[in-house]
């Protein structure tokens, strides 16, 4: 019994110090794309998931998997980057119902322009959240296991 409840602490501090982590991450890496990119964390994440697509499309439920939207905000979404220039809609030849978003020329010169930037907020912010108390042993965890 005691063991159980240990382990159940030992989960919910777990989960506190990984969240705690994410966020200081995805706010990190958000200004730096934001500053020098006009592109949210979001965007970037979804251009990103086009570009790496076989012909540059996906589903919009693949681009809201990517993401980690629902459907109703990746629709939002892709009307966000339509306007910019970066994605457009297709419908699917196959199945008329089927939406695609697939990415243009400009979309894939912002995710490109914006890669650096990503990187080195990510490895920054990682490396910062390694000497922190509360996230430092999550961090550990996470290059061990990437490294392996």
């Amino acid at each position: 019994m005691a063991a159980t409840r240990r382990r159940k602490n030992d989960d919910l501090e777990t989960w506190r110090r990984l969240t705690l982590l994410v966020s200081q991450v995805e706010d990190a890496v958000e200004k730096a794309l934001q500053r020098e990119h006009r592109l949210t964390l979001t965007e970037y994440t979804a251009l990103s998931a086009l570009s790496e697509a076989e012909e540059g499309s996906l589903r919009m439920q693949s681009i809201a998997d990517a993401v980690g939207l629902n459907q109703s905000s990746v629709s939002r979404l892709i009307d966000r980057l339509q306007r910019e220039g970066w994605v457009e809609r297709c419908i699917c030849a196959e199945d008329r119902r089927g939406v695609f978003g697939r990415i243009s020329d400009a979309g894939r010169e912002a995710v490109a322009a914006a890669i650096p930037t990503f990187r080195r907020e990510l490895a920054e912010a990682l490396d910062s959240a390694s000497f922190d108390t509360d996230t430092a042993p999550i961090v550990a965890r996470l290059r061990y296991a990437s490294a392996s």
